[in-house]
């Protein structure tokens, strides 16, 4: 992993190279805990040799996993940091490309870095932070003056 913190006028911006074999969500979030950086918005492109991605049931309460045993493109990652319990936490989704041209995604549960993945993260408005909504047991983000 090659991590890069640029400053702007608008806040840091971390470039997150994830090299072959990382597994993206624990690589992108040690990333972002070790230059604390606690509100965010995460974008990326690149491709995985494999992943597990999730649709939320909210009668389960859980994810339905959906196993990707094949390499895919990652045509779009998305998705945002923010403080809980006063870490820097990491919440993305993916909608990952077949050979066929078919697509399928959900929360990026897991995945192994096939051949790269370039990842940027740009710091937004620090006050975010996220909070379990009781009615749906999830983390949301409140926002400032919630």
């Amino acid at each position: 992993m090659r991590v890069e913190e640029l400053h702007q006028p608008t806040g840091r911006v971390l470039v997150v190279v994830c090299d072959k074999g990382d597994e993206p969500v624990t690589t992108i979030g040690a990333a972002v805990r070790r230059h604390d950086l606690r509100a965010g918005r995460v974008t990326a492109v690149g491709g995985f040799q494999e992943a597990e991605v999730g649709w939320f049931d909210r009668e389960q309460g859980d994810y339905r996993r959906i196993p990707v045993r094949e390499q895919v493109e990652v045509l779009s990652l998305v998705g945002d940091v923010a403080a809980r319990d006063g870490e820097p936490t990491l919440h993305v989704h993916a909608v990952l490309g077949r050979r066929d041209g078919s697509t399928v995604g959900g929360h990026l549960l897991s995945a192994r870095v096939w051949p790269t993945l370039e990842v940027i993260v740009a710091e937004v408005a620090p006050e975010l932070a996220k909070r379990v909504d009781p009615a749906t047991g999830l983390a949301l983000i409140s926002g400032p003056g919630r």
